[in-house]
């Protein structure tokens, strides 16, 4: 699958934060750090605002970044798109989320003309255990 990368890191983060700033309304903690052919690599930096109690990261902050890695992934094949929407996540957690950098890498697994179907590991930095895994699918507006 021929997937170009259309949007660097930088641009992309500029074209987010023009049309989406509401991301960051309590601050950023979300960053796209890589972008390759069909694949994104996004960090969550989780700090005690992402807790749930008993010290593991909330699922809201996982699903967030699931979800964010998934649109990161997207855009950077489709170009400045805002109006490409989720239309289906599903998360399962597999293991304690533990605060600190938290890297989601996602992969896109097809691309329609309609719709993108993504895969995307979640882990605490410098682990290889997941701890987290999701699957998205995103509409993307047409041509």
């Amino acid at each position: 699958m021929d997937m170009p990368v259309r949007m660097s890191p930088e641009e992309l983060t500029a074209f987010l934060d023009a049309v989406f700033p509401q991301m960051h309304a309590n601050g950023r903690v979300y960053f796209v750090e890589k972008l390759e052919p069909g694949v994104a690599r996004v960090r969550l930096e989780a700090g005690d605002d992402h807790l749930r109690p008993g010290g593991t990261v909330s699922g809201p902050s996982l699903m967030t970044l699931a979800d964010f890695a998934a649109y990161a992934v997207i855009l950077s094949s489709i170009g400045p798109q805002a109006l490409a929407v989720t239309t289906n996540l599903n998360i399962n957690f597999l293991r304690k989320a533990e605060a600190g950098n938290i890297i989601a890498t996602c992969r896109i697994l097809k691309k329609g003309k309609r719709l993108v179907v993504v895969d995307c590991e979640i882990a605490n930095d410098g682990s290889d255990d997941i701890i987290a895994h999701a699957t998205a699918t995103y509409s993307i507006p047409p041509s």
